[in-house]
């Protein structure tokens, strides 16, 4: 949901349960929810399979982005044990046999989808590897229920060569095989990049698809740790449509994590870097530079205008939520509107918070604002008092 102008209305939303309950219901496609800005189901997806790009591709030897390190490199804030990495001492797949050439794109692909610990000998250089759209199949690998954890040892990105997005994952897609009753809800697959570069990732966008440039991940869970996603887009200039870098929807059984990674260069209609509904975030010692919204108008569109514009690095929406941030960096990212250079995040039912500790926000656009000087390149609706009430800064700057 989206305000406008300098009295934000509320509409009537369907909760999220009940939406994405409706697309788990059905035999065929789900359908985008038209309520205000938020709440949007997760279809299956038969359609959209049919546009994921096939793509025979092997590693490049070369600067591949995740040589320099990511993250903020003071890193004032402790990670806890379910944000930091996983121990990959003894993978599932190692992908390579010690040069470029050995690292494909169809070994990538297979590895993905065998599931458990996915490890890389591409040789001593960074490397890029361009990837179709890699599916994380709810039953798949060899735990069944499809969870992965890939490790690039910081030497290799995964590129979707400006054309696909990289890595899918959605309990509610048909297409990637129904595992539960309440596909909206469900714990796993759990997916985990850690060490890696993402780039060049593309999302065309669709009604039940709604955005992820480099990353979507629809249920299970989702962690990043030591993690470069640049220059990726989400183009669709529709309500909701979101996340240039990731896209998360229906992260119930716990928050998405974020830690020592770095968003730069990346752009979408709302959310250049990262954009969600109905996700609770922890990010933690990261930064986020340099995104951008494509749209401009809001959410729903104001007439004469093709929406979108809110959020320059981070969009979220929905109900019941909370954005913590600690120790981050924002930095240069700029927003059509609402003064979100940086952050926009509405929670629907009022009930949500956003934290900020420890962080640093300079350069942000702060175009459009309504909400004061309290939290410039920030638009916040959460807790009693849209923009006040549900939010906690802590040594915090902004410039």
């Amino acid at each position: 949901m989206s305000p406008r102008g300098h009295g934000p209305t509320f509409a009537t939303l369907a909760t999220l349960a009940a939406l994405a309950c409706a697309a788990c219901g059905g035999s065929s496609g789900g359908a985008k929810g038209a309520a205000d800005g938020g709440g949007a189901a997760t279809g299956s997806g038969s359609g959209a399979s049919s546009s994921r790009a096939t793509v025979h591709s092997t590693a490049v030897a070369g600067d591949g982005g995740a040589s320099a390190a990511p993250g903020n490199p003071a890193a004032p804030c402790p990670v806890p044990s379910a944000a930091a990495a996983e121990d990959v001492s003894a993978p599932t797949t190692v992908v390579g046999k010690g040069t470029p050439a050995s690292c494909t794109s169809d070994a990538v692909v297979a590895a993905v989808q065998a599931g458990g610990v996915v490890t890389f000998d591409c040789g001593a250089a960074p490397v890029v590897i361009v990837v179709p759209t890699i599916e994380i199949f709810n039953d798949g690998g060899k735990t069944g229920d499809g969870s992965v954890t890939i490790d690039g040892g910081g030497r290799v990105t995964l590129s979707g060569g400006g054309q696909n997005r990289i890595l899918y994952q959605n309990t509610c897609d048909e297409s990637l095989h129904w595992t539960t009753s309440h596909c909206q809800d469900q714990p796993a697959p759990h997916l985990v990049l850690q060490n890696l570069g993402l780039t060049a990732g593309s999302a065309g966008g669709s009604s039940s698809e709604l955005g992820g440039g480099a990353v979507y991940v629809g249920g299970g869970t989702f962690k990043m740790v030591n993690v470069t996603v640049t220059n990726s887009t989400e183009p669709t200039l529709e309500q909701d449509y979101a996340g240039g870098a990731v896209y998360t929807f229906n992260q119930a059984t716990q928050p998405v994590t974020i830690a020592g990674s770095t968003f730069s260069g990346n752009s979408g209609c709302n959310g250049g870097a990262l954009g969600s509904i109905g996700t609770s975030y922890t990010i933690l010692n990261s930064v986020l530079s340099h995104n951008k919204t494509l749209g401009h108008g809001e959410n729903p569109a104001q007439p004469g205008t093709p929406g979108c514009g809110l959020g320059g690095a981070i969009y979220n929406d929905g109900d019941g939520y909370t954005l913590s941030i600690c120790g981050s960096l924002f930095e240069d990212n700029t927003a059509a509107d609402l003064g979100s250079g940086s952050i926009f995040m509405v929670a629907d039912d009022l009930k949500g918070s956003l934290v900020l500790d420890r962080s640093t926000f300079s350069g942000n656009s702060d175009t459009g604002a309504v909400q004061g000087t309290a939290h410039p390149s920030i638009y916040v609706q959460a807790g009693d008092v849209p923009g006040v009430a549900g939010v906690t800064i802590t040594d915090t700057t902004f410039d």
